[in-house]
């Protein structure tokens, strides 16, 4: 496998309504349906769409979800061989209520995301033979994040760390262990301690990380772009102008289509611009999974801009 995932499996179940619910109220909802998700699941698709060999490590629970994610993840062309079935818990599932104003709130139950450990970091080695990425997200327990940084690290893979959802207790032992970390503006704030709010900012965030000891940093800061900050270089990389429908997963897409860029052997500028171009396409359609682009719509799309 060229990319290797170890992250998150989920069912969102996603009923819209005419508003939030108060305590202790029912209401009447205008529909329900179930997407896959999970953000390790969202950048293993992202990369297998864009046609290179993706594998992805993690598990889903012994029930009716789990069975239809998994079918979802390799008929999207991912190996899903190091996904464990846990029969002792549920799949993952983020519960999403969605208003008519786009107002939501969100309860996330681990389920079997949360059982991952040291027993899942010993899957690694057996397909760590030809690959060149590991991408790694926190919506698993980090000690599995750190124990599976470690063993990418030490077989020479280049290590991308999604520090997401945001979080400000990253053990220290985990930065030296990744050669490339991509927050966004909130999530960079968390990590530094103090607000990233323009390019000035993200540059002393940057600095900040690479003092902890990450080799490159690649901020993501909206509608400003992202800015690329290496030990040798820096370096600004535009949105492309797109109409947003749905800026659901736009993050992991940016992951993935980074991490197929450098498994494809593009430099870091070029894959940068790729990742971008990802992203800029996963938010003009709806949904998480369904809204990842293929090889030949990141191809048309790159060739008209």
């Amino acid at each position: 496998m060229s990319v290797i995932v170890f992250g998150s499996i989920n069912m969102d179940l996603v009923a819209r309504t005419p508003r939030i619910p108060v305590p202790g109220e029912t209401l009447i909802g205008h529909s329900f349906e179930t997407v896959p998700g999970g953000k390790g699941a969202n950048q293993a698709v992202a990369v297998a769409r864009l046609e290179i060999p993706t594998a992805l490590i993690g598990r889903v629970g012994g029930d009716a979800f789990g069975e239809t994610l998994l079918n979802g993840l390799v008929s999207s062309g991912v190996d899903c061989q190091g996904v464990l079935i846990d029969r002792t818990t549920h799949s993952g599932v983020a519960i999403i209520t969605v208003d008519d104003a786009s107002e939501n709130n969100i309860v996330i139950v681990p389920g079997a995301n949360g059982h991952v450990d040291a027993t899942d970091v010993d899957r690694l080695p057996a397909i760590l033979s030809g690959a060149k990425v590991l991408l790694l997200q926190l919506e698993v327990p980090l000690p599995a994040v750190v124990a599976a940084a470690k063993v990418a690290k030490q077989a020479g893979l280049t290590v991308i760390l999604d520090p997401a959802p945001a979080r400000s207790d990253l053990p220290d032992q985990l930065y030296p262990l990744v050669d490339i970390i991509t927050p966004n503006q909130v999530e960079t704030s968390q990590l530094v301690g103090f607000e990233v709010s323009d390019l000035t900012t993200a540059q002393q965030a940057a600095q900040t990380l690479h003092q902890r000891g990450v080799g490159t940093v690649i901020t993501k800061l909206g509608k400003a772009g992202a800015l690329c900050m290496t030990a040798t270089e820096t370096f600004e990389i535009p949105v492309f102008p797109v109409k947003a429908v749905d800026t659901v997963a736009a993050g992991d897409a940016f992951n993935g289509g980074l991490a197929a860029g450098l498994a494809a052997g593009l430099d870091l500028r070029p894959a940068t611009r790729q990742a971008a171009a990802v992203a800029a396409l996963s938010v003009t359609k709806a949904g998480a999974q369904p809204s990842l682009p293929t090889r030949s719509e990141l191809d048309d799309f790159l060739r008209s801009v």
